[in-house]
């Protein structure tokens, strides 16, 4: 029964979402109250499941979220995205261009929500392609690549960050296996893929594309903006903060924090939490981004709050993905799942990564589809004993896969590329699914070893 009612909550959300075009919230809010009627829980007990899912999953991620999309506009708004871009392009050269497109979109990639790293990164790769006479498609498939694998694998951003507090994960360990996962599938579904699909798609890679739906644009000249290396600092802080917390960990504590820590200890620790190293990094963009480039508070101040209106629906999004998740564990699904694998050999990995491509396919939003897939996961994870930092990362990959009609990265790419329903399938969504795939395989590489 609770099978029943978990596969018609999921077609009630995706009638709501897609057919009756309701917002994505409002539709995971009803859906929660619906499903847990479906489940049989008191009604008093589903407005509390409600409540306690949305404010858990909201906790310490209002402020990883909050402060990620301010220092990710005020590296923006001062230039030193243009200037990571345009540098890391003239020091590669033409022959390289791709590898170059790849680092940019990675650094700026993890400043940056997706949707705000694809604005940003489009007008610099059609710029540089016009410059050195190839395709806008021949750098833009591995700079979508290297945006997604960020989105999809690398704290802070929201679904991998979201997903490590559900299961319990070090955001430290999934950073740092994130990124042993990411580059093998960055360079599959960017570079490699890119190949196959001039084959495939001659015309696509001739198109100029529409630089006309970005909007008006920011422009910058190299002179005025900050330097390479401050911008790249600024962008990586809170990464190298949560890396400085797991290699001391790994080091000198055995990967976790000490029962009783030393001052050292609990200091190192402190800064690599989530919210933590966000705030601290906030700081230091203010200042090497803002002040320490003559910039007025006021100006400064204007730029973090464009950057909460951005993310305003995204954290409410998220919070109704919590609450979704609570009714379904409160209800039973999750100990319903639980039993029903209890006699299988199939891995939690596995698991984690089929029903997260199999909610990414259904709904679209890959935050949705890995929050709820961590949520039934859960009781697999803590009975099979696996390494929680993959299993987030193998929902997070499963959650990349097969975007399709439903999801607005789709339609950014096909229009910003200019490419006809056809072309973008043959695009975007081989490549999602590429990332997805390499990255289970990755995973299960990785958890023959840790």
């Amino acid at each position: 029964m609770p099978f029943v009612v978990l596969v018609l909550g999921i077609a009630l959300l995706l009638f709501l979402i897609i057919k009756v075009k309701l917002n994505t919230f409002v539709s995971l809010v009803v859906t929660s109250f619906a499903v847990g009627v479906g489940l049989g829980l008191p009604l008093t007990k589903i407005a509390t499941s409600v409540q306690d899912g949305i404010g858990s999953q909201l906790g310490e991620l209002s402020i990883v979220f909050g402060f990620g999309a301010m220092l990710g506009r005020l590296v923006a708004d001062a230039g030193g995205a243009y200037r990571i871009a345009h540098t890391l392009i003239q020091k590669f050269g033409r022959k390289r261009l791709q590898l170059a497109i790849v680092l940019a979109s990675f650094i700026i990639g993890i400043a940056l929500f997706f949707e705000v790293g694809m604005v940003l990164l489009v007008p610099i790769v059609f710029a540089i392609a016009m410059e050195a006479g190839v395709s806008i498609l021949y750098l833009g498939i591995p700079m979508a690549a290297a945006l997604s694998v960020t989105h999809g694998f690398l704290p802070p951003h929201p679904a991998p960050t979201a997903i490590s507090a559900v299961l319990g994960a070090s955001a430290g360990h999934v950073l740092l296996y994130g990124i042993i996962v990411a580059i093998p599938a960055v360079i599959v579904a960017g570079p490699l893929y890119t190949k196959i699909a001039e084959k495939w798609l001659p015309d696509a890679f001739n198109r100029k594309g529409n630089l006309s739906a970005l909007g008006p644009q920011k422009e910058f000249t190299l002179e005025d903006t900050p330097g390479f290396g401050i911008s790249v600092l600024t962008s990586l802080f809170p990464v190298l903060l949560m890396a400085i917390t797991t290699i001391y960990q790994l080091l000198f504590n055995g990967g976790s924090l000490p029962k009783h820590p030393s001052t050292l200890d609990s200091i190192i620790a402190f800064i690599g939490t989530p919210a933590v190293s966000m705030t601290i990094s906030l700081l230091v963009a203010m200042y090497t981004m803002g002040w320490a480039r003559r910039f007025k508070t006021p100006q400064i101040m204007k730029s973090v709050e464009e950057a909460v209106k951005s993310i305003a629906m995204l954290l409410l999004v998220i919070g109704g993905g919590g609450a979704f998740k609570q009714v379904l564990i409160d209800g039973g699904v999750g100990d319903a799942v639980m039993k029903a694998f209890s006699g299988t050999n199939m891995s939690p990995l596995i698991l984690g990564w089929v029903i997260a491509v199999v909610l990414r396919v259904a709904l679209g939003s890959a935050t949705v589809a890995s929050l709820t897939a961590a949520g039934l996961v859960l009781p697999l994870m803590t009975s099979a004993g696996v390494n929680p930092a993959l299993i987030v990362l193998a929902v997070g990959a499963g959650s990349l896969a097969a975007s399709h009609v439903n999801d607005a990265g789709f339609w950014m790419f096909r229009e910003y590329f200019d490419l006809t329903i056809k072309e973008t399938l043959l695009t975007w969504t081989v490549l999602e699914t590429l990332i997805a795939i390499v990255g289970l395989l990755g995973v299960l590489v990785l958890s023959l070893f840790i």
